[in-house]
Order: structure tokens, then sequence, then C-alpha cells
């Protein structure tokens, strides 16, 4: 049976991977509704793709395929009841929308509907189905009916849309071709900017229609991936393009430049197309409501209510950038107790730092800290001498290896002058090459890792049995995330690696959580081996840990069974009576969320 199955992906994915170029005569009976519309197909591994059939059935991960090309067809908004209330957000939200269709009309991107008719009130039942609400035919916009998320609103797209493209006979229009991200983003409601685009055709002139199209990697000859494109490459347009065909079903909206072509690639920055018409239509929520709301998907809303934060307790998010799921856990909490949210990047938890002040939240504590080394190690002599917060760095610090630069920019920002280092080490002989190099670092300023500024606490990790709860929203290989136009690049051997991963990071988590305290574990990923194979590891592993019920249980069940790699492995998902204890979120499903997985741990006592 595997046999089989895995014979019929290796012959799917081989004709994808390996497209023939027609010849001329078939160029020409191309139909232009075919060429000029948006249905992508996801292209796997093929060793990847026959692992999923394997979990999901091959008719079910064609529809996960599918679904992941394309964004939900409603935005989630998680409302801070500590500054707002949903019914005064949905009035905010209303107003704002409705005027922005007056200005701009019913074609202008930020519109979630074809017509007045269309504006229908989006109701997401606790079964997960969206349903209209006939009584009220002027509104798109309303609360969450699953209990206790009354404070999630809801926004209603469209899509996908029909897009005339202005193709006549031997007259093909203007285009320009953004990258994957770039089209990934405006999928979700972006406009083109320019760092964005890759190509565009001869002739543009600001202010001119033209049709966007995405640029996909395909296959290189000598292996990998590319897409072909130089930056500023000028499309001719016609079917000699040697991408003409790559671009089939890829067209993704029609705008209006803001530049012309030379301005386009010339410039640094800015808007390159305005997005007039969208195959998805979802409004954008950039600088609205700042502070009041906050874009989420809704499995990350119901994470933080899965963890079941009380009041007054010491909460642990592990990896918290960028703080969507932090921020939840205060409010659920009233903004009272300890919530610790840790990452290793300075400028991503300088950025926490942003979104809780923006918030109002004060009980939230930010550390820059490597989840894997989230224990403290240190000795017991250390311990009593050392704050258990961690040590303070200021926001231009270059390297935690070279103290003499440190002391020395600090000097000169705070005193304006140039000091040197055998000043700052009280005479102690410093090299010169090391002193070349420091003022190397002064001149060209603090570095990508830390270009923000404001003020980061270095954390030297926490005492084992410190916490109430500990939140692990793992990295993962996000392969639940949407829209996505690109898989090839996901290998067997890559998810293995995060799998890998992951346990280390939960081995952090399983030590720092006290007996009776609870972690949740969370992937937005739809790989079983990074979800329900950590679960199998994390039970079989820690007998003093058990899968707890979780509340609100919106998700499906999890993946039943096992998997055994040709290298002998033998990967464990759940078994029979498990499956629903944990919440898988299927992209396929009515729910049309991200793909998603939650897992709650009880913590008995270590002592078993």
């Amino acid at each position: 049976m595997k046999g089989g199955v895995f014979l019929i992906t290796l012959r799917r994915t081989f004709l994808t991977l390996n497209p023939h170029k027609p010849t001329a005569p078939f160029h020409l009976q191309m139909d232009p509704l075919e060429r000029y519309c948006y249905n992508p197909t996801l292209r796997w591994n093929p060793q990847v793709e026959e692992y999923f059939v394997t979990a999901y059935g091959a008719d079910h991960f064609h529809c996960i395929s599918k679904a992941l090309t394309r964004p939900s067809c409603y935005s989630c908004i998680r409302v801070n009841t500590l500054k707002s209330t949903s019914d005064d957000v949905i009035e905010k939200l209303l107003t704002i929308l409705q005027e922005r269709r007056r200005q701009n009309g019913s074609a202008d991107g930020t519109n979630v509907c074809d017509n007045s008719d269309d504006l229908v009130k989006a109701t997401l039942t606790p079964c997960g189905t969206v349903l209209p609400n006939a009584s009220v035919q002027d509104c798109f916009v309303d609360k969450c009916q699953i209990p206790s998320l009354d404070y999630v609103v809801f926004v209603k797209g469209s899509g996908p849309h029909t897009i005339d493209y202005g193709h006549r006979e031997d007259t093909p229009p203007k285009e320009v071709v953004v990258s994957r991200k770039c089209a990934e983003a405006v999928l979700r409601g972006a406009q083109v900017y320019v760092p964005g685009v890759l190509a565009c055709s001869a002739h543009v002139e600001k202010k001119e229609v033209v049709a966007v199209s995405v640029a996909v990697e395909q296959p290189g000859a000598t292996g990998g991936w590319g897409v072909g494109f130089t930056r500023g490459t000028v499309l001719q347009g016609s079917q000699t393009d040697p991408y003409y065909f790559e671009r089939k079903g890829l067209y993704i909206g029609q705008g209006t430049t803001m530049l012309s072509r030379a301005g386009i690639f010339r410039v640094s920055e800015g808007v390159a197309v305005d997005m007039v018409n969208r195959v998805y239509k979802l409004p954008s929520f950039r600088d609205l409501l700042e502070g009041e709301i906050f874009l989420q998907n809704l499995p990350s809303i119901i994470t933080a209510h899965a963890l079941d934060p009380r009041e007054g307790e010491r909460i642990l998010d592990m990896c918290a950038a960028p703080g969507g799921k932090t921020t939840a856990i205060a409010i659920l909490m009233k903004d009272k107790g300890e919530v610790i949210a840790v990452d290793r990047s300075h400028n991503k938890v300088f950025e926490i730092q942003k979104l809780a002040a923006e918030m109002g939240l004060k009980c939230i504590t930010t550390y820059k800290l490597d989840a894997l080394r989230s224990v403290q190690r240190m000795s017991e002599s250390d311990r009593k001498d050392t704050p258990q917060s961690g040590e303070q760095v200021e926001s231009n610090e270059i390297s935690d290896s070279s103290a003499a630069g440190i002391e020395e920019m600090s000097c000169t920002a705070i005193g304006g002058t140039q000091a040197t280092v055998e000043q700052l080490r009280n005479g102690n002989h410093i090299r010169k090459a090391e002193l070349r190099k420091n003022n190397r670092k002064l001149k060209n300023g603090p570095g990508r890792n830390n270009c923000l500024g404001g003020r980061v606490e270095k954390s030297k990790g926490f005492p084992p049995n410190s916490f109430d709860r500990v939140l692990l929203d793992a990295p993962c290989s996000a392969l639940g995330l949407r829209p996505r136009l690109f898989a090839g690049e996901v290998t067997m051997e890559s998810l293995r690696t995060h799998a890998t991963y992951q346990r280390r990071m939960f081995d952090q988590a399983v030590q720092l959580v006290r007996p009776g305290g609870v972690i949740v574990y969370s992937t937005c990923t739809i790989n079983p081996g990074e979800n329900e194979a950590l679960v199998r590891y994390a039970l079989d592993t820690y007998k003093f840990l058990s899968l707890a019920s979780q509340f609100p249980r919106v998700g499906g069940p999890g993946l039943v069974g096992c998997y055994q790699f040709s290298d002998g492995f033998k990967e464990e998902w759940l078994r029979h009576g498990e499956e629903d204890l944990v919440q898988r979120f299927d992209p396929s499903s009515s729910l049309d969320t991200i793909g998603f997985f939650i897992a709650k741990f009880s913590v008995g006592s270590k002592d078993v």
C-alpha cells in the first residue's frame, strides 16, 4: 500500500517539477482565462508528499495543500479588554471601513465586498461555520460566538474574484512581477512595495494600470530552486518570454503604478503599485486603533486560553516574539501577576516591549534569552550573588564577547567625547587592533541585530520549578501559515531537524514549570512530526506529565498512528484515546484558519 502511494506521489511530483515547454502551436491555443487567473499549486518534495499522504490520506492532503495557497476569508481581531470593548471596536471599525469605501469606491482593495448586498454580518459559530446573519444586511463585522471569546471580532473578506486584466489578442496587458513573499503579503491585504518588485513591462509610466503576477521558485537545471528573474528584468509580454508559462495561474490582481518603471528600480522604498482590484479582498488594519486591537489568528488566541492563566501567577512565554500570545495572556490575567517573555533576538524583544507599552500592560517583563538556555546553569555561590532577573545591557550593545567595545560606546553616548579603552580599563593595556575594531563598530553603528534602540535586559536563565505555567509556542516549519505559494524547499531532513530542536526546548520547559503547573505547546505547522510526535515524546519521557483538556475546544482531533522512515526510524504519533485531548486546526476545514496545533500538559509530582 505504502509503495503504491509513493509511486503515485513520485509521478505527480515528477510531472510538476519538470514542466515541459510546449511547442509554439500550443502557445497560440492557450486560453487567456486560463492564464490570467489565480490557481496556484504547491509543489512538494516527493518524500515529504508521501509522508503527508500517509498521515492525512491523498484526498485530504490535496485539500490541505490547496487551502494553504489561499488566505482565510476573514480577519480576526483581538480586542484589548483593558482599554475597550468589542462593541466599541465594532462601531469604530464600521465607521472607518465604510468611510474608506465612500472615499475610494468598491475597488480600492480595503473594501471587503463587491457591493452593499454582500455586506452581511459574519458569525463564526462554535462548530466553525461562517454563516450570514440575515437580520443585519448592512454590516460585515461581528463578535465571535464561541464561548469566552466574545472579545474577538471578525471582519469578513471576499474572494476569489475574477479580474479582467484587459487582455486582447496579440496585446497582452502591461505587467509587474513581484516576489513570492511580496505576493503572499498582497494576498493578505498589503500593497506592492518597491523592494518586492522583480520585473516590469517596458514603457510603464506612473498611474498606469498593470496586471500583478508572482514569480514562484522553479526547479533549476543543476538542482535547487530559483525565480529566474534578475531584478529589473524587462518583460516582453509575449509567449517568447522564457518565463511566460511559469506565471500561468499566478495573477493576484490589478493595480495602478505609483512610479514609472525607471522609478521603481531607482528608489529603495515606497509603494510601487496601488492594488485596485484584488483576487482576495481583505481590509488593512495598519495603524488602526493602536492599543485597542491586535490582528491575530484565531488558533493563537485559543492557545492563550488553553494556558488558562490566573491572576497573580508567574508565567513564562519561552519564544514570545512578536508578543501576540504574551499580551493575550497578560490581558486574561487582567494585568495582575507576572508574565516573563523571552526571545533570543534583541530587536524582537524590543518589539514585545513596544507592543506591551502600546496596550498599557504593566505585568510583562522581557528578556533576551535563547530558549535552549532557559534553565539557569550557575554555581550555588553565583546564584546567591546574581539577581534572578538577569543582567542589564544597553541598546547599543554590539557583542557579548567585547566588553571593551560596550563600555567605550556607553561612555561615548553619555559623555559625548571619545574616551580611550585604557581609561575605561583603569590603565590596563588594550591592544591597538582591538581599539581600531571598536572604533569601526562605533562608526558603523550598532548592527542589524541591535538597530532599534531601547533598553533590553539579558537573562542568564531561570531556576527550575520557578513558573506556574509555561507556554512554548515553538519555532517550527510554519507549514500551516497561509497563503503559501512555495513548499519545494521542505525536506524530510529539515522537518526532522525541527522536531529535534523542539524536543530540546520542551526539555527546558519541563524543568522550569513547578509540580502542579501547566505546559502548553503549540506550533503553526501541519507536520505531525512536530506536533503529535512531540506529544508522544513528552508522555513517554516524562511520566509525571499527562494531557489535559482544553477550553474552549474549537480545533479537531489529533492524528493517531505512526510512520516508518526508510532509515528504520519509527515516528510515533498519538494513541487511541489521546486524539481528543489536543487541538489540530485544519486549514481546509470550514473554520478556515491557518494550520495549527495545541497540546496542554498537566505537571504532576516530579519525584515519580
